[in-house]
């Protein structure tokens, strides 16, 4: 009897189309709702029900293509001798939880404006790495318009995805220093680690390709039990550039509550060494 070998053959390249067709599906999946996943803080309900920023805070309304998006200014007793950080926070959070940790930058003599993504809180629009870019780069705009900063002494500083957004206005705007917290090497290589291809990725941040061609100053700060962004995109972003250090924090990623005195005396003393903040 005659072993017919085109059945087995046929079942074969079956399977492979269904893998095949199942893997396409996924991938569209993935790049249809990536965004939703990427930036959570666009479905959590502002804590504030009205547009009226808390006492002592300075709101500001930046006008952007698509629409205002807000930000607070917090200033130091000395505002028009300070450094002015530019923060951009991470991808669940908005600018309500950081009010607490950033009055301290005042008091340290820092000025701070707080920057909204696109479609959080009280802001219009929704976030993209295009329309993030625009957003922080109307704010350092508007810093540059204000009465009383110092021109010359921005500092672009994110944490987490807000790492992507510092990165690239550093390369977009005139700033003198970029502060990177508990942030990635890349967007692409986070998918990776989700078994996600990079070329899906529709937000192509890449913060260690960014500091590897801008020659200002950097201070890289990251928890060594970070559980969400491990310590390796720290290492890879260092590398990516000669004589980069690593700033330990003693906190994982989402519980840095306690060690934020560290990270402000980390951020003062960069400051100070690049002679950016009077001791």
């Amino acid at each position: 009897m005659r072993t017919n070998h085109r059945e087995p053959m046929a079942t074969a390249l079956s399977i492979v189309k269904i893998l095949v067709v199942a893997y396409a599906g996924y991938l569209g999946l993935i790049f249809a709702v990536q965004r939703r996943m990427a930036f959570p803080g666009t479905l959590r309900v502002p804590p504030r029900a009205s547009l009226s920023a808390p006492e002592g805070v300075e709101q500001v309304w930046l006008d952007t293509s698509f629409g205002r998006v807000e930000a607070w200014f917090l200033t130091a007793p000395d505002p028009a001798v300070a450094p002015t950080v530019v923060f951009a926070h991470g991808n669940g959070e908005l600018i309500d939880d950081w009010l607490g940790d950033m009055r301290r930058l005042p008091a340290r003599g820092v000025n701070a404006l707080l920057v909204e993504f696109p479609g959080y809180g009280h802001s219009d629009g929704a976030p993209t790495r295009a329309t993030i870019a625009e957003t922080f780069d109307v704010a350092f705009d508007w810093l540059l318009r204000r009465d009383g900063v110092d021109r010359a002494k921005i500092v672009a500083y994110g944490r987490s995805l807000g790492g992507g957004a510092a990165a690239d206005l550093a390369r977009s705007r005139p700033v003198a220093a970029l502060v990177l917290q508990s942030t990635f090497a890349s967007a692409a290589a986070i998918a990776r680690e989700q078994l996600v291809p990079g070329f899906v990725v529709r937000d192509r941040f890449d913060n260690a390709a960014m500091v590897g061609a801008m020659e200002l100053p950097v201070l890289l700060m990251h928890g060594r039990t970070d559980e969400v962004i491990s310590w390796a995109h720290a290492e890879r972003i260092a590398g990516a550039r000669e004589g980069l250090e690593i700033t330990e924090i003693p906190c994982g990623h989402n519980d840095c509550a306690s060690a934020w005195p560290d990270i402000v005396s980390a951020l003062t003393e960069f400051l100070e060494r690049h002679h950016l903040l009077e001791r």
